[in-house]
């Protein structure tokens, strides 16, 4: 399991990996500069959350390990690992459609509601590491 001990870090290529799934006490970093934004991320076994510029980006319930997590104009990617299966829930336009891929299967296409909102359930006991891809 790779969790992200420093609890958010910049990877090579411009993505952040962040999150940590394995404390037992909740933890957060603020202020976390990378690529002009300011990233603020909370974590622990049953929550982790990240939010870019004040704005909600991402939340788990309970608490992953989010690796190399990269947004463009087109969706997000990342690759997640937990404990227990999670549901996350992400941030994008709002009441735009959007397919999901889970390990590059296609789970369907999904409409965001008029706050951008998009929940998903991903199972991660056992799984190692996760790919979860959702592209407009």
């Amino acid at each position: 399991m790779a969790v992200v001990n420093e609890l958010l870090r910049k990877e090579e290529g411009g993505t952040i990996s962040f999150g940590n799934h394995k404390l037992e006490t909740k933890a957060k970093l603020e202020d976390f500069e990378c690529n002009g934004d300011l990233y603020k991320v909370k974590t622990y076994k049953t929550m982790t959350k990240l939010e870019k510029n004040g704005m909600f980006v991402y939340e788990s319930v309970p608490g992953t390990s989010v690796l190399q997590f990269q947004e463009t104009q087109e969706g997000i990617s990342f690759l997640v690992e937990g404990d227990e299966d999670a549901q996350i829930t992400v941030e994008l336009s709002e009441d735009t459609e959007y397919e999901v891929f889970v390990d590059d299967n296609s789970i369907g296409k999904m409409k965001t509601n008029l706050g951008g909102k998009l929940n998903i359930s991903v199972e991660l006991a056992q799984a190692g590491e996760v790919k979860v891809k959702i592209v407009k």
